[in-house]
């Protein structure tokens, strides 16, 4: 075997263990659980490296909230509702509801460039879950590429999601807004917009849960934008319990950079700039792949399963438990039928008579007529019927008879087998229908 070419620091790092020879299928993990550990503990380095990528496409968003938290300051110093002289200056003849509408002509503002922002993001959220489910799929991955390659494939459904995430979230803020401001100037609609206010905020919670499956949705399989949303619909719906609590374990460092002050502020910056950003994309394509091997219907040949190792070989493919072994004794009954197929040699099994022995073919001369051809012709006959002849006399010698009748044993059993096993009537149990969901990608 020739040596194994050396590769540099830099090589290694990208392509990873899954292009080295010393790789093997069996050495992966059997559960979502081993997977996402090994990936974390393999791949550290890797992630990091996705983390910064997709942190450069976030910026325009943190720098919308650090003007938008620091002009809230700025206002609450300067406006006339704030400190001054007297109530303020220049003087405003009625101060409720002031400071509530200036509120909420920033938020117009700068949520209103939060938009086109969260598109941006989405060009490196493409990109880096691309290689995030590459990495899942255990599919060996060059970082640059892979994210470009990402980044083509996907972004028009993460732009989507994005653009919904941001568009329900400008709505909620505004209306949120206008709430508190008819409280303040004492409207006697204020508590119906107190009611839309909690509305809008559960509508954001809800958004964020379906962003979320948009954006893994897309990156796995292709969809139409109307399928997308409402496959993202249906698989919220279906796995709520367990979608909160992944949503949640994911997003932990962005809300921790939201929430948090002084101390916890810097520590929430510092993890979300090295690891935050692929934590949330690993911990949550992780579990969407679990879902969809739950969920996803195989019988539209879609592949389950991908990056798992099965021991016990059941089908790939996607087939319930309860075909498996029904298949499989298909498949062993085809093989043994080839397997006999195949190892009974039309050479051996009947006499056939030695080249040398018998009679002779009639050679063509350089030159030759009309006479010659027909000598030709009945030597032909008369060799095929010496060899015919030379057959039936030794059809009946031990060695054909044994070798015959092993494999006459073996085609019967096959038919047998078939036969037990089509006559036998089993219980069809109803399995659940999955939803009706996706399409290959």
């Amino acid at each position: 075997m020739a040596d194994r070419e050396r590769r540099g620091l830099v090589a290694r790092w990208l392509e990873g263990k899954e292009r080295s020879e010393d790789y093997a299928r069996s050495t992966l993990p059997t559960s979502r659980w081993g997977l996402f550990w090994d990936i974390l503990k393999g791949r550290f380095g890797r992630l990091i490296l996705v983390n910064l990528m997709v942190f450069v496409t976030c910026i325009p968003i943190i720098l919308i909230v650090f003007f938008h938290s620091y002009s809230l300051a700025a206002l609450g110093a300067s406006g006339s509702f704030g400190s001054g002289l007297g109530i303020g200056y220049p003087y405003v003849p009625f101060v409720p509801g002031q400071s509530e509408w200036a509120i909420m002509q920033l938020d117009l503002f700068y949520f209103g460039l939060l938009i086109p922002a969260c598109v941006i993001a989405g060009v490196g959220i493409s990109g880096g879950m691309y290689i995030i489910r590459n990495l899942i799929w255990t599919e060996g991955i060059f970082v640059a590429n892979d994210f470009l390659r990402g980044i083509k494939r996907n972004f028009f459904n993460v732009m989507e999601a994005a653009i919904f995430f941001s568009v329900i979230l400008f709505l909620a803020t505004i209306v949120g807004d206008l709430a508190d401001f008819f409280v303040a100037v004492g409207s006697t609609a204020s508590g119906w917009m107190v009611a839309s206010k909690v509305v809008g905020y559960i509508l954001v919670a809800l958004a964020t849960l379906i962003t979320l499956w948009m954006i893994s949705l897309g990156v796995n399989y292709k969809q139409g934008p109307f399928a997308l949303l409402r496959n993202a619909v249906v698989m919220t719906v279906g796995t709520f319990p367990q979608t909160v609590f992944f949503a949640v374990l994911a997003t932990w460092p962005v809300f921790l950079c939201i929430f948090g002050q002084g101390f916890l502020l810097i520590v929430g910056m510092i993890i979300l700039i090295l690891f935050g950003i692929s934590w949330l994309l690993l911990v949550w394509m992780d579990y969407s792949q679990w879902a969809f091997d739950k969920f996803v219907n195989p019988e539209h040949g879609i592949a389950t399963g991908r990056g798992l190792y099965n021991k016990d070989k059941a089908a790939e493919n996607g087939a319930r438990p309860a075909q498996v072994g029904l298949e499989e004794s298909a498949v062993m009954r085809e093989m043994r039928r080839q397997i006999v197929a195949q190892g009974k040699s039309k050479l051996v099994c009947r006499p056939i008579k030695p080249v040398d022995d018998g009679v002779d073919m009639y050679q063509l001369p350089e030159s030759f007529s009309r006479e010659d051809l027909q000598k030709l012709r009945e030597s032909r006959a008369a060799v095929e019927e010496d060899v015919k002849q030379y057959e039936e006399e030794h059809k009946g010698d031990a060695q054909y008879v044994e070798y015959n009748r092993f494999f006459e044993e073996q085609e019967r059993a096959i038919r047998e087998e078939e036969a037990n096993s089509g006559g036998k009537k089993k219980k069809k149990k109803k399995n659940a229908k999955p939803p009706k969901l996706l399409n290959k990608r």
